[in-house]
């Protein structure tokens, strides 16, 4: 199905941190202040398993989910809330999810929204899983917004063969910077949502094609109340920022907004930073790529692809 975002690029994120890759500060080592990212993205409601397996749970959104283009969410903690829901499904020891995609459908408001996740196709070495979030389309009933899929394997014991196609991000440190008022980014921008529910640490904001820009996040909050976030959950939640960390457009002229992403996990992320190593390519059409490697402290995790439509300001 193809996104309805393409078709209403102004009812989509375009990735909040995007101002940082033409930004003149190359690296931030300040401590986020004392009681900031309190509260959390989401608050659980309600739950209930329906006869065929299905999983229905709605959710409370908060504050920290928010967007920093306009009142609706951003795609990080949906992604994050769609990973949490298929990593809950019939979770067992023996086997992880090793691929996690999402598509963004439509607008996400911050409000209630439902999410349900099912067993696609059952295994005992590969299961198929799935996600959907809804949200009230005003006559009664429910839109789906944003969709998901995973694939998770069984695992077994291959570190004699470890290999590691992607180099190593050394970790700066847990220093950065609370939110990203301090980069002067334009006015009418929200920065009081899930931007300022991350500490950034702005390690290389790159340069010529084939320099990607390099950063260190960590998310300060609980993506669900009450909850403790998994690896995989942060991990997801985060990844969504890389068609901004590696933006190459000046945001002020172009509007560029990804319509989905998807995350291949070689390794089990581990600790609460999540380091990103990406660049954006756009083509000649108003079509573009974001692609980035995903680090914990101890090296590679994860590589992320991201679908781009690429448009011009009017009057820019």
């Amino acid at each position: 199905m193809t996104s309805t975002t393409a078709d209403h690029p102004d009812q989509r994120d375009a990735n909040v941190s995007s101002p940082v890759a033409s930004s003149p500060v190359a690296s931030a080592q300040v401590s986020a202040p004392a009681g900031r990212g309190t509260g959390s993205c989401y608050a659980l409601l309600e739950s209930r398993t329906d006869a065929d397996g299905t999983v229905v749970e709605t959710f409370a959104s908060h504050q920290h989910t928010g967007s920093a283009w306009g009142p609706m969410q951003h795609g990080g903690p949906v992604a994050g809330l769609l990973t949490r829901a298929m990593e809950r499904l019939g979770a067992r020891p023996g086997a992880r999810i090793s691929k996690v995609g999402v598509d963004i459908l439509g607008a996400v408001p911050i409000d209630e929204v439902r999410v349900s996740a099912r067993v696609e196709r059952p295994g005992r070495r590969i299961e198929l899983l799935s996600a959907v979030m809804e949200a009230a389309d005003g006559a009664g009933g429910h839109r789906p917004v944003a969709r998901a899929s995973a694939w998770r394997l069984a695992s077994s014991p291959t570190d004699d063969v470890v290999w590691q196609a992607d180099g190593p991000l050394p970790f700066p440190g847990p220093g950065g910077v609370p939110g990203l008022a301090w980069l002067g980014l334009p006015d009418g921008w929200a920065l009081d949502g899930f931007v300022d529910a991350v500490t950034w640490n702005m390690v290389d904001r790159g340069g010529e094609p084939g320099h990607p820009t390099t950063a260190w996040l960590r998310l300060d909050c609980p993506l669900v109340a009450g909850e403790e976030t998994t690896a995989l959950q942060r991990t997801l939640t985060l990844a969504d920022t890389v068609n901004g960390v590696g933006a190459r457009l000046d945001p002020a002229t172009f509007t560029f907004l990804n319509t989905d992403m998807t995350v291949h996990l070689h390794t089990v992320p581990r600790g609460e930073w999540l380091g990103i190593r990406a660049e954006n390519t756009t083509g000649p059409d108003g079509v573009g790529m974001s692609v980035g490697v995903l680090y914990d402290v101890h090296g590679p995790v994860a590589r992320v692809a991201q679908n781009v439509l690429v448009e011009r300001r009017p009057g820019a």
